[in-house]
């Protein structure tokens, strides 16, 4: 007989994957805009990330496909922000960065969605 994951699961797994892509996309916002990177301390955001980073890294260990495209997703655009803070905002990496930035808001708004409906069942 094979256990069926419960609807608290979904849910706070899909909410683990909306925190992340949150922290990513303020991570990146940090790096081209002055203002965000004043008001929000790196060393707790990195904290947060990191936390929430381990704690998905728990769940989607059942399945190693997925866990292995969100850590090099979270790689990729971590070395991309540290570039950009190092090279002081070369164009193509502000225009990469950007793109990052658009992929992010777009898997959070989906997932966003999907949360609601895990929420209202």
């Amino acid at each position: 007989m094979t256990s069926q994951p419960s609807t608290r699961s979904h849910i706070e797994t899909t909410e683990l994957l909306v925190r992340l892509y949150v922290f990513l996309n303020q991570y990146l916002d940090r790096c081209i805009n002055e203002a965000a990177h004043q008001s929000y301390p790196e060393a707790e955001l990195k904290k947060h990330l990191e936390e929430t980073r381990a704690r998905l890294s728990g769940i989607l260990a059942i399945n190693s496909v997925v866990k292995n495209k969100v850590e090099q997703e979270c790689d990729r655009i971590m070395a991309l922000g540290a570039s950009c803070l190092k090279g002081g905002g070369k164009t193509t990496d502000v225009e990469l960065l950007k793109a990052e930035q658009a992929m992010l808001r777009n898997k959070t708004i989906a997932l966003s969605d999907l949360l609601a409906v895990f929420r209202a069942v």
